[in-house]
């Protein structure tokens, strides 16, 4: 059993002694082999730029003093929400409702009002996950982040909410319409920043009609008929940065109607500003949209 042992105790050293004057070469390939860390994960130092970086397709801009890289739209002072909030009045121990936050920036604006409740609802996968981490990384605390689809927790959910903000939302729906429905049902005050179809501001031959499909569709609701005008991403949805809705058809509306319609509904406060006739994507303008009075 010595003699054993022995030998093998030789036999290690031998192994340890060769390995100790392997070529150079060979040593140097164990080093890369274990430099190359699997794919899902992250050396050195934790910081904010990492989880920037773990997800693609960044839209929007953080705040400068977080030091980090993402999208170029820097929407987290945005002027729109600034105005509708202003509408609106304090937001302070208010239920709010945010409707496709995208990737957070005007919840943190919100946020910095401090509601009591604020929900955002996000049904793109990737834009929900870009929203928890810039939820990390500004400290947002009263936020709460839903994914799924805001149609059915309207229509499902017993809640209702002090202001909606459905800001870029509006145009990607493929019933417009029922949205302005639900969420009069649920809110006394909205703000709706949304593009919308204008033979004035937009003609035939307009390159911005070319992503249109087919003639106008005119539907009637509650004894009310409008204009709807079917569209296509023309398959933008495959661009991780895609920020479009759920259905590759969706619908926009007619300025005159979603006043209109609104006012139906029983807002009888309606405020418009930032129209935009000449928006490169298609005309757009902001309204803000109060029930003051007591509806059926």
């Amino acid at each position: 059993m010595k003699k054993k042992i022995a030998n093998w105790l030789r036999n290690m050293a031998s192994a340890f002694e060769r390995n100790e004057h392997a070529p150079t070469d060979q040593l140097d390939a164990e080093k890369k082999s274990a430099a190359n860390l699997l794919d899902e994960y992250v050396s050195g130092m934790p910081h904010a730029q990492h989880a920037i970086d773990a997800l693609a397709g960044w839209n929007t801009a953080l705040p400068p003093n977080i030091g980090v890289v993402a999208g170029n739209v820097a929407l987290y002072n945005d002027p729109r929400i600034l105005w509708g909030i202003e509408q609106m009045g304090s937001l302070e121990g208010k239920r709010v409702l945010e409707l496709g936050p995208l990737e957070a920036s005007h919840t943190y604006m919100l946020e910095q009002r401090k509601p009591a409740v604020l929900h955002a609802i996000e049904a793109n996968r990737l834009s929900f996950l870009r929203c928890l981490v810039v939820k990390e990384l500004l400290g947002l605390h009263i936020a709460k982040f839903f994914l799924g689809d805001f149609m059915t927790w309207l229509e499902e959910r017993p809640e209702t909410y002090d202001f909606i903000v459905a800001s870029g939302v509006l145009y990607h729906m493929e019933d417009p319409v029922s949205l302005l429905e639900v969420m009069a049902k649920r809110t006394k005050s909205v703000l709706i920043w949304t593009h919308y179809v204008s033979d004035a501001a937009m003609p035939k031959g307009d390159p911005r009609r070319e992503v249109f499909v087919g003639e106008p569709e005119i539907i009637e609701r509650n004894g009310m008929k409008l204009r709807q005008y079917r569209r296509s991403y023309w398959g933008a949805w495959k661009d991780k940065s895609f920020c479009g809705g759920m259905h590759d058809l969706h619908r926009w509306l007619e300025k005159d109607d979603i006043i209109a319609y609104l006012k139906h509904l029983g807002f009888d406060d309606v405020r418009i500003t930032m129209d935009e006739p000449n928006h490169q994507n298609g005309p757009s303008f902001l309204v803000f949209a109060r029930q003051t009075t007591a509806t059926a």
